[in-house]
């Protein structure tokens, strides 16, 4: 990809994303991902119906009539992206592959935060850290993940979740809200999620394509796993065999969200042949 054609696809990714960012997510992330606390911010004379025991009294003697303590909510986050390059992203049956997906919902979550004068930070990673890009803020910053994310060429093809966390929790040390986007195709990753999830605000945002669930029936056909290279044939004809593998995918799509469940992690299933507002706006919605 020369230079133009990079800068006109975070150009195209930034103008749909932060449109959407303004428009309509900016109000529901902020309830959604809330401050560390409460700040002092200054006094004022006492008003009808303030409670009294906000009430500064020091004040109140020294000026001989009360006057209140005055809070705000201590706004300044560091979110955190863990977004998943490995190759199974880069398949897609219709609108859009989902390390397209990946891309668009990292850059909406950006200028999201970016539009509360949080941090952003971004692990990009696959079965190894492909890149770290630490907390800053801005919007040239936020470009700059959008545009590493589009360029990227990752080394690894699998997908090693354990250890993008591990990297993660050993990096950032103070609480951070974290977003970890993949398709989650990988196992045995519950421990340092359940820790993540613990030392962190974390959310996971679930990619997934029709052809995960449902393969067309168009008769034998060569299947290769794009993280493991291996090829297989598969009998899309066989209507036995189209069903046993929707069974196996509802199945892996109801255990990792009893992983979820128990880990006691909040997310959100996005698809990419659907519009994906709806989907974050619920999850924003049952944290507010």
């Amino acid at each position: 990809m020369d230079t133009k054609e990079l800068i006109q696809r975070v150009r195209r990714v930034e103008l749909k994303t932060r449109g959407l960012s303004d428009r309509i997510f900016s109000g529901e992330y902020h309830s959604a991902f809330k401050g560390r606390g409460m700040a002092f911010s200054e006094n004022r004379e006492y008003q009808h119906g303030d409670e009294i025991r906000t009430i500064d009294w020091n004040v109140t003697a020294r000026m001989g009539h009360p006057f209140v303590k005055v809070f705000e909510e201590e706004r300044e986050l560091t979110v955190f992206l863990l977004i998943d390059i490995s190759a199974s992203n880069a398949s897609g049956s219709q609108q859009r592959s989902k390390h397209e997906l990946i891309t668009e919902l990292s850059a909406l979550l950006a200028f999201s935060a970016m539009g509360n004068n949080d941090k952003v930070g971004a692990v990009l990673f696959s079965d190894q850290i492909e890149l770290f890009i630490p907390p800053k803020k801005g919007r040239s910053h936020i470009l700059r993940i959008i545009r590493e994310i589009i360029e990227i060429d990752p080394i690894g093809t699998k997908t090693n979740i354990s250890f993008a966390l591990e990297h993660f929790m050993s990096a950032m040390k103070k609480r951070t809200i974290a977003f970890l986007i993949s398709d989650f195709r990988d196992e045995n990753f519950e421990k340092p999620l359940k820790q993540a999830g613990r030392r962190h605000d974390l959310v996971a945002l679930r990619v997934t394509d029709p052809l995960d669930r449902n393969v067309p029936a168009v008769g034998w056909i060569p299947l290769q796993d794009p993280e493991t290279g291996m090829h297989r044939w598969f009998n899309s004809g066989n209507r036995h065999s189209r069903k046993q593998h929707e069974v196996n995918e509802r199945k892996r799509e109801t255990n990792l969200k009893d992983l979820f469940a128990r880990s006691g992690i909040d997310q959100a299933v996005l698809c990419t042949n659907r519009p994906y507002i709806q989907p974050l706006m619920q999850l924003f919605d049952r944290r507010g």
